[in-house]
């Protein structure tokens, strides 16, 4: 029986996490290779995640609704069709059994080693450094103040902190790692004697009560609403875009009589033939598409003092939930479709939403 690994894929070049919507095959069901099994909200986008290969979906490591890291896996697929689980276990689980006696002395070595990751921090905060919402969701339910977790080594691109580092941060962490954390830069300031601000992590020690201060000044007839898991993404990510992307607003009148006559035509006969809706939003779609064509550069993304010119075009359209949280889903490659395969696109991710 061969056992594969199923793990959350990278679908862009600064997500670092996904959150399970749906999942599209249950346990024992059989999946093609490259057949979608589960659907992932990334950002303000949602996509189909496809089998990496064919088999038996066998286990499900992640539940709807969960948040996963990049890489993390998500799922077993057994590639042989053969659901044997006795065969191969008790081969796997004599081993733990057959060395209890060497587990403290292991655990004894992991001692000093755990105490030296302690001592690994940085002798610098690095200040402005990126963090992903798993790591600093991390970061609140363990205490972990900001300025504490500017001084954590990251091993990810640019230094940044992975969920990884910070569970490893976590778990050899002392009683009481925000005093320990400013003492460590206290002890560095010999070594550095114009970093005089390091030791600021002492005032922020209560920085896990501060958020249940407030509920206690509120007056009036108020409710007090705790965001779900998409409004919370969802003001991540507005807050991000705020600081990283550039905002330009430009107006420009455009006379759609002409199109607004040729829907009316034949909106009816599209409707009878194709059994779906014609709207104004999958004109709009191919009119950017052509515009995207004819003026390449506006598809870009800056990364450091490089250009990333991206070939491939994909529409992001706002939808509405019911729950009043509002959503992306992407139209990948529009370029490839015409009108009727965008509508028909845009009409099934309306749907699914």
């Amino acid at each position: 029986m061969a056992l594969v690994e199923m793990v959350m894929p990278k679908m862009g070049e600064s997500i670092m996490e996904g959150t399970v919507l749906k999942w599209l095959k249950q346990v024992g069901d059989t999946i093609e290779q490259d057949e979608s099994v589960l659907e992932v909200a990334t950002d303000k986008v949602d996509t189909e995640v496809p089998a990496i290969q064919a088999g038996i979906l066998k286990e499900i490591l992640v539940q709807e609704g969960q948040v996963v890291a990049v890489g993390a896996p998500i799922a077993i697929i057994n590639t042989n069709g053969e659901d044997q689980p006795t065969s191969a276990a008790p081969t796997q689980q004599e081993a733990p059994l057959a060395q209890p006696e060497a587990q403290p002395a292991a655990q004894a070595a992991e001692a000093p080693h755990a105490s030296a990751q302690v001592s690994q921090r940085l002798e610098q905060p690095a200040s402005g450094r990126f963090y992903s919402p798993l790591v600093l969701n991390i970061a609140r339910e363990e205490g972990i103040s900001m300025q504490e977790l500017e001084f954590i080594p990251g091993t990810g691109k640019e230094g940044r902190v992975s969920k990884k580092d910070i569970l490893d941060y976590v778990a050899n962490r002392p009683e009481g790692g925000v005093t320990a954390a400013a003492t460590q830069p206290a002890a560095a300031a010999p070594l550095a004697p114009q970093a005089a601000p390091q030791p600021q992590p002492v005032p922020m020690a209560p920085a896990a009560q501060v958020s249940t201060a407030p509920a206690q000044s509120y007056s009036g007839n108020v409710e007090i609403i705790e965001m779900d898991r998409m409004r919370k993404m969802i003001s991540q990510r507005m807050v991000d875009s705020k600081r990283i992307s550039p905002h330009v607003t430009s107006f420009v009148e455009a006379d759609v009589t002409n199109i607004v006559n040729w829907r009316n035509k034949t909106k009816d006969a599209y409707k009878k033939r194709e059994g779906e809706n014609l709207t104004f939003t999958p004109i709009f779609i191919e009119a950017i598409v052509k515009a995207i064509k004819d003026f390449p550069m506006i598809n870009v993304s800056v990364d450091g003092d490089r250009i990333i010119k991206k070939r491939d075009i994909n529409i992001g359209v706002a939808v509405a939930l019911p729950s009043g949280n509002l959503i992306v889903p992407v139209i990948h490659n529009a370029d490839q479709m015409n009108l009727n395969g965008i509508s028909k696109r845009l009409n099934d991710l309306a749907n699914r939403a």
